[in-house]
């Protein structure tokens, strides 16, 4: 009987041993799968996305519903290029009739189509226009760039060349976001890396860190890869670059706490297996009520009229989910195999009588003396830092956030500005971009004499299919032939009983006196349900789009993550307190940023959806740092004390949480090497406030207010009623 009791126990034992080998094998096979499978579409998101502002409109938006008409009234979804010719002096003959013939030769570029419009001389004798579509199948950033080259190659001597219009604009989004994949993706990984290398002075450790989130972005790329081939979601250049940041950076930030608790086990245990899986437990809750705040919050976005806003949500939230699995699931696998391996060189000792004397806690080091300090003078640190961050606070007011200029979204040279500068210097500023008024065929006239009466409008035209231009002149007499003297007046293009107008702006299509137009023409084209759409028009939706979400949204996430908060923590005190603290350090990071884009960068303003997306993830990953110190606290204060907690939280806590911070920070830092006025503020604001917050918020603030109050700040739950 003994013998088969102990023959038993011994296949337990193997059967122990194959699975502990088995279960990491299989997951890290797992992950070089998924990672083998999304590696490749990093080359190919461009296929799948769109920067195309319309896309990202509401249905029920005028500029969404005429943009949807165009393609009826235009026979043609062709994005419009400008093509501004300028002569040092007035041109000639010879120049004139040099322009004319590379306009002809133009369709012989790939992508451009032939429905090229004459050269429109300007009033003053110093410039040319022209309209040249690009076909909507084209590559447009190639194609923009070969029609402005082949122009400046065959126009005369004394001629300069400038590609605009919203072709012109979209291929400095292109150019923009081209870095994306390769530039943005090597500068935070680098970053990150040499961060690794300071905080574990190891090189493998950084190595299995470091793969654990390109897994986590490869598979996460995977997914919304074909969610967005199969239209599920939208997918821009925005979005792709905060996906790859977020991904990379919640992954090393999850993996980190990992590693410290697997550090941690190791010191008391020889047996990695058993080091890796207590780990695991330990890990578990904070990553995941950490990951799930900030999926709540992104989701929350669904919530979003902005289309660029709603579908940010679920793609963030992929990517956050599969940052949280890579680290609960491929990082314990990888540990598991290298063991203490894994920090050569400076292996972690087995020691338990060193930390039974240590109790667990530390008792050298800067989070160990900043504890002391806090114990010392709670009250006067909390203070304190609470005025600091609310002088900083005070510059949230001089936050420019009420849009930009299209010309504006991107930094550095841009062909298309100078050429819209260009243009506007010669020709009304709205050439080439005009305003689409749709309204029902008996108001046709009624319409053409508001848009005639608005100072902000230089001519009015109505599409036109008879004519050879697609369209006809619309005046106070009515409708009047482009040509000479005898051209037939072309009937108006119907559709459904509508017609439609366009109105060359006098301004440039992104200032704003063409958006204060718009809105204009809008309130006296009322009465006749006229819809207004165009350029300008887009511009003036979207930014109206951005105020709803920001003032909807932002209260919402709140209310959400204060709700998991009270649900984690199993108080009603400490979630306020501690939302109260992000909130504080979001109003502090903004009110810097304000101060900096108005006075050292001299930035245009910036797009009302920045302080959106700067709170989503300032309050929602700032909010980890505070669950993964108070989530310790809490363990720590139900064994030995709140007060006491607050202190051994804290210096237990402190490296891992400061290196996960300057991770993040760097992470979200390399957003700046893309040349996007928005990427940038968004970079300075988040990776600011993430240091704000590690080093400041959560290592002074919160620790001091926590022990100030004492064993109340878990009211009402049961350790609230303990001792202190």
């Amino acid at each position: 009987m003994a013998n088969e009791i102990e023959k038993t126990e011994r296949v337990r034992v193997r059967r122990r041993s194959w699975a502990r080998v088995l279960i990491p094998v299989v997951l890290i096979l797992a992950w070089l799968i998924g990672a083998g499978l999304g590696g490749p579409l990093f080359g190919k998101v461009s296929e799948v996305s769109s920067n195309d502002q319309t896309t990202y409109l509401p249905e029920s938006a005028d500029a969404t519903k005429v943009q949807a008409l165009l393609g009826d009234f235009n026979d043609s979804d062709a994005i419009p290029a400008i093509i501004v010719f300028v002569g040092d002096d007035d041109l000639d003959e010879d120049q004139l009739a040099g322009i004319a013939d590379a306009l002809e030769n133009a369709p012989s570029i790939e992508g451009v189509s032939d429905e090229i419009s004459p050269a429109i001389p300007s009033d003053d004798g110093k410039a040319v226009q022209a309209f040249v579509p690009i076909l909507s199948d084209a590559d447009l950033g190639d194609t923009v760039t070969a029609l402005g080259d082949e122009l400046r190659e065959a126009v005369p001597d004394g001629v300069a060349v400038y590609v605009t219009g919203p072709a012109g604009f979209s291929a400095d989004l292109v150019a923009g976001f081209a870095g994306i994949d390769g530039l943005l993706l090597g500068v935070a990984l680098l970053a990150v890396f040499l961060i690794l290398i300071l905080v574990y002075r190891s090189l493998l450790l950084p190595i299995v860190v470091l793969s654990t989130s390109l897994f986590a972005l490869c598979v996460a790329l995977l997914v919304v890869w074909w969610m967005a081939k199969w239209e599920i979601l939208l997918l821009s250049g925005q979005t792709q670059g905060i996906l790859f940041i977020l991904v990379i950076g919640a992954a090393t930030d999850y993996s980190l706490l990992f590693v410290a608790r697997f550090r941690e086990e190791l010191r008391v245990t020889k047996d990695k297996g058993a080091a890796t899986m207590q780990a695991w437990k330990g890990s578990f809750e904070p990553i995941l009520a950490s990951g799930g705040t900030v999926i709540a919050g992104l989701l929350c976005l669904l919530l979003s009229d902005l289309k660029s806003n709603s579908t940010l949500g679920p793609v963030a939230a992929i990517g956050i989910l599969f940052a949280m699995l890579s680290a609960l699931t491929l990082l314990p696998a990888l540990l598991f195999t290298f063991g203490r391996a894994v920090f050569w060189p400076t292996r972690p000792k087995f020691e338990p009588q060193v930390v039974a004397a240590e109790n667990g806690m530390p008792t050298k080091g800067l989070w160990a003396r900043l504890a002391k300090l806090i114990k010392r003078h709670p009250r006067i640190i909390w203070i304190l830092t609470t005025l600091v961050l609310l002088a900083g606070a005070a510059g949230f007011t001089q936050l420019k956030a009420s849009g930009i200029p299209q010309s504006d979204l991107v930094i550095g040279t841009s062909e298309a500005r100078d050429g819209q500068v260009a243009l506007g210097e010669h020709f009304p500023g709205g050439s080439g971009s005009p305003v689409y008024v749709v309204v029902d065929e008996a108001a046709l006239q009624d319409t053409a004499d508001v848009l005639l009466a608005n100072d902000g409008i230089d001519s009015v035209a109505v599409n036109a299919s008879g004519s050879p231009s697609g369209t006809a002149g619309v005046t106070a007499d009515g409708i009047t032939a482009f040509g000479p003297p005898g051209t037939p007046v072309p009937e108006p293009t119907v559709v459904d009983g509508d017609v439609m107008l366009q109105g060359t702006l006098t301004d440039a299509a992104d200032s704003d006196a063409a958006a204060e137009t718009v809105r204009d023409l809008r309130t006296e084209l009322a009465d006749l349900d006229a819809l207004v759409g165009g350029v300008t028009a887009t511009a003036v939706d979207t930014n109206d789009a951005s105020i709803h979400d920001r003032n909807l949204i932002i209260p919402v996430i709140l209310f959400v993550i204060m709700l998991i908060l009270m649900l984690l923590l199993r108080s009603i005190l400490a979630p306020v307190l501690l939302i109260l603290t992000t909130v504080l350090s979001f109003g502090t990071a903004m009110g810097v940023s304000a101060l900096v884009f108005n006075g050292i960068f001299d930035f245009p303003g910036a797009d009302p959806v920045v302080p959106l997306y700067g709170f989503v993830f300032l309050v929602a990953l700032g909010i980890d740092y505070n669950i993964f110190l108070m989530t310790r606290v809490r363990e720590e204060s139900i064994a030995h004390g709140t007060r006491q907690g607050v202190l051994r939280g804290l210096a237990i806590t402190g490296g891992v949480i400061t290196s996960a911070g300057l991770v993040l920070a760097a992470t979200f830092a390399a957003l700046s090497v893309i040349p996007i006025l928005f990427l940038v503020q968004l970079a300075f604001i988040v990776a600011f406030g993430v240091l704000l917050d590690t080093f400041i918020v959560r290592s002074l603030l919160v620790p001091a207010l926590a022990y100030d109050i004492g064993r109340k700040v878990w009211w009402p739950s049961k350790l609230g009623r303990g001792e202190n």
